[in-house]
C-alpha cells in the first residue's frame, strides 16, 4: 500500500486529464432545481398554475391545465424526482453521465414548448450544455461509473 493510500488521501490527478467540471456543475444545478420543486410543492403547488399560459402550442397549455394542475403536488414531486435523477446521473459519471447529458438537453428542448420566455432561457442554456457535454463525453467510458 502506498503512503498516500495509507493516509487516506485522494490519488494525485493523472497528467493530461481534466476534472469533469461541467458534469459536476450541471449535476449540482439539477439537484438544486429539484429542491426548488420540493419547496414549491411544500409552500403552494398552485404556483404552477400559470406556468404554461404562454405555451406555443395550445395542446401544451390545455394538457398542463387538465393533467398537471389536476394533481400539482404529484407532478411537482415528479419534476423534482426527474431533476434530482438527472443531476445524480451527471455526478455519477461514466455511462450514467451520458444518460444525464441526454436528459438535461432534452429537458431544455422541451421547455421551449412553454413559450418565448423559455426560448430566451433555453437557447443560451442549450449552447452551454452542448459545449459542456461535448467536452465531457469522451471521458465517459463505459467502464467508469458503471
Amino acid at each position: 500500500m502506498t503512503e498516500v493510500a495509507r493516509q487516506g488521501l485522494p490519488p494525485a490527478p493523472v497528467a493530461g486529464t481534466r476534472p469533469r467540471v461541467g458534469g459536476s456543475l450541471v449535476g449540482g444545478l439539477y439537484l438544486v432545481t429539484g429542491g426548488v420543486h420540493l419547496g414549491i410543492v411544500a409552500a403552494d403547488p398552485g404556483v404552477y398554475r400559470h406556468f404554461a399560459d404562454d405555451a406555443l402550442v395550445p395542446f401544451v397549455r390545455d394538457r398542463w391545465a387538465d393533467v398537471f394542475m389536476a394533481a400539482p403536488t404529484f407532478w411537482g414531486l415528479s419534476l423534482m424526482a426527474g431533476e434530482i435523477g438527472l443531476g445524480t446521473l451527471l455526478l455519477l459519471g461514466g455511462r450514467w453521465a451520458k444518460a444525464g447529458w441526454t436528459g438535461v438537453i432534452a429537458f431544455h428542448v422541451l421547455l421551449v414548448l412553454f413559450g418565448i420566455g423559455f426560448l430566451l432561457w433555453s437557447i443560451p442554456m442549450l449552447c452551454l450544455l452542448g459545449v459542456l457535454a461535448v467536452r465531457d463525453w469522451p471521458r465517459l467510458s463505459s467502464r467508469s461509473g458503471s
